[in-house]
């Protein structure tokens, strides 16, 4: 009984997210941010390629693991940009989907400093991912 009470009170949090992300990808969002970020993220060395899944990561696993997917059968798994995104995807977490579940069955409506912090996290997360494959 008290799984079914757990279930109800996170679900609507579950589609609420499942259905933006579903209409950030849809609508090209993740793409075209990834080519407005571009120049910068070479001139820091970052391969731009890596982009969407950075993006991604922190709002849907599944769609982060079929971006992985894709770069690595691009451009290999022994390539420099497929072991930064190999190595970023392992080291960052799913921020908005961990904060709708834990936060959800918690019954939390405040997340306060937890969104600017966990991608806070998954920025340096990415940074070092860049920076550990450049060096080893």
């Amino acid at each position: 009984m008290e799984g079914l009470h757990t279930l109800f009170s996170i679900a609507p949090t579950m589609l609420g997210l499942i259905l933006g992300v579903t209409m950030l990808s849809a609508s090209g969002f993740f793409e075209l941010t990834a080519q407005l970020m571009s120049p910068l993220c070479s001139a820091a060395g970052i391969p731009p390629e890596i982009l969407p899944l950075g993006l991604i990561k922190p709002v849907s696993g599944s769609g982060s693991t079929a971006i992985l997917s894709s770069i690595l059968e691009t451009y290999g798994p022994d390539s420099l940009i497929g072991k930064t995104a190999s190595v970023m995807a392992g080291s960052s977490e799913t921020t908005f989907y961990a904060i709708a579940v834990y936060y959800g069955a918690a019954g939390i409506k405040k997340t306060r400093h937890t969104i600017p912090a966990a991608l806070a996290a998954d920025l340096t997360s990415m940074l070092a991912a860049c920076l550990v494959v450049k060096l080893f």
